[in-house]
Protein backbone atom coordinates (compact mmCIF):
# COMPACT_ATOMS: atom_id res chain seq x y z
CA UNK A 1 0.00 0.00 0.00
CA UNK A 2 1.16 3.36 -0.96
CA UNK A 3 0.35 4.61 2.22
CA UNK A 4 2.43 2.30 3.98
CA UNK A 5 5.38 3.55 1.83
CA UNK A 6 5.03 7.34 2.43
CA UNK A 7 4.68 6.85 6.16
CA UNK A 8 7.51 4.47 6.05
CA UNK A 9 9.39 7.13 4.78
CA UNK A 10 8.45 10.50 6.77
CA UNK A 11 9.30 8.45 9.78
CA UNK A 12 12.77 7.61 8.36
CA UNK A 13 13.73 10.91 7.70
CA UNK A 14 15.88 12.55 10.19
CA UNK A 15 14.60 15.47 11.49
CA UNK A 16 11.02 15.32 11.60
CA UNK A 17 8.51 14.27 14.25
CA UNK A 18 6.94 11.51 14.13
CA UNK A 19 4.14 10.68 11.66
CA UNK A 20 1.27 8.76 12.38
CA UNK A 21 -2.18 7.88 10.16
CA UNK A 22 -4.69 9.33 12.90
CA UNK A 23 -4.04 11.46 16.02
CA UNK A 24 -3.03 8.87 18.94
CA UNK A 25 -5.13 9.33 21.77
CA UNK A 26 -2.22 11.06 23.24
CA UNK A 27 -0.82 12.68 20.75
CA UNK A 28 3.00 13.59 21.32
CA UNK A 29 3.55 17.70 21.47
CA UNK A 30 4.93 17.58 18.04
CA UNK A 31 3.49 15.16 14.84
CA UNK A 32 2.50 14.59 11.61
CA UNK A 33 -0.68 12.90 10.65
CA UNK A 34 -1.15 11.59 7.15
CA UNK A 35 -3.88 11.28 5.50
CA UNK A 36 -4.86 9.51 1.76
CA UNK A 37 -7.73 11.76 0.56
CA UNK A 38 -7.97 10.00 -3.05
CA UNK A 39 -7.03 8.01 -5.58
CA UNK A 40 -7.25 7.66 -9.47
CA UNK A 41 -6.13 4.86 -12.21
CA UNK A 42 -5.72 5.86 -15.95
CA UNK A 43 -3.93 4.31 -17.92
CA UNK A 44 -2.31 1.76 -15.14
CA UNK A 45 -1.10 4.36 -13.80
CA UNK A 46 -2.09 5.38 -10.13
CA UNK A 47 -2.52 8.89 -8.51
CA UNK A 48 -3.31 9.33 -5.25
CA UNK A 49 -3.74 12.52 -3.16
CA UNK A 50 -2.38 12.67 0.40
CA UNK A 51 -2.91 15.67 3.14
CA UNK A 52 0.33 16.03 5.55
CA UNK A 53 -0.90 17.68 8.78
CA UNK A 54 1.49 19.39 11.27
CA UNK A 55 0.44 19.43 14.60
CA UNK A 56 2.34 21.85 16.92
CA UNK A 57 1.96 23.97 20.26
CA UNK A 58 1.87 26.93 18.52
CA UNK A 59 1.16 28.18 14.67
CA UNK A 60 5.22 29.07 13.96
CA UNK A 61 5.82 25.63 15.12
CA UNK A 62 2.90 23.96 13.00
CA UNK A 63 4.29 26.37 10.21
CA UNK A 64 7.90 25.46 10.12
CA UNK A 65 6.79 21.94 10.28
CA UNK A 66 4.92 21.99 7.21
CA UNK A 67 7.89 23.85 5.68
CA UNK A 68 9.88 20.68 6.52
CA UNK A 69 7.48 18.00 5.73
CA UNK A 70 7.16 19.79 2.36
CA UNK A 71 11.13 19.35 1.94
CA UNK A 72 10.88 15.71 2.79
CA UNK A 73 8.15 15.33 0.39
CA UNK A 74 9.54 17.16 -3.04
CA UNK A 75 12.91 16.30 -2.33
CA UNK A 76 13.16 12.69 -1.05
CA UNK A 77 10.28 10.92 -1.97
CA UNK A 78 11.21 10.60 -5.77
CA UNK A 79 14.10 8.57 -4.69
CA UNK A 80 11.76 5.24 -3.46
CA UNK A 81 10.77 3.15 -6.86
CA UNK A 82 7.50 3.54 -6.28
CA UNK A 83 6.95 7.19 -6.38
CA UNK A 84 6.61 8.47 -10.06
CA UNK A 85 6.24 11.85 -9.11
CA UNK A 86 5.19 14.54 -6.40
CA UNK A 87 3.46 17.88 -6.69
CA UNK A 88 2.51 20.42 -4.13
CA UNK A 89 -1.37 20.82 -4.58
CA UNK A 90 -1.40 22.95 -1.73
CA UNK A 91 -0.88 24.25 1.66
CA UNK A 92 -2.38 26.37 4.38
CA UNK A 93 -3.54 26.80 8.11
CA UNK A 94 -5.42 24.53 9.04
CA UNK A 95 -5.85 25.08 12.83
CA UNK A 96 -8.30 22.54 14.98
CA UNK A 97 -11.01 25.08 16.57
CA UNK A 98 -12.57 21.87 18.29
CA UNK A 99 -9.27 20.92 20.11
CA UNK A 100 -7.94 23.93 19.77
CA UNK A 101 -4.61 22.74 18.41
CA UNK A 102 -2.49 24.32 15.72
CA UNK A 103 -2.46 22.59 12.64
CA UNK A 104 -0.77 23.36 9.03
CA UNK A 105 -2.12 21.30 6.21
CA UNK A 106 0.12 20.44 3.20
CA UNK A 107 -1.75 18.41 0.28
CA UNK A 108 0.41 16.32 -2.26
CA UNK A 109 -0.52 14.91 -5.56
CA UNK A 110 1.49 11.56 -6.30
CA UNK A 111 1.75 9.34 -9.02
CA UNK A 112 3.15 5.60 -8.41
CA UNK A 113 3.15 2.17 -8.79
Amino acid sequence: MIEVTILNYLNSVEGLAPTKMEVPPTPPTRFYVLDKTGSDLDDHIKRSTFAVQSYAPSKYEAAQMNESVKEAMLNGLLALDEIVDVDLNSDYDYTDTQENRYRYQAVFDVTHY
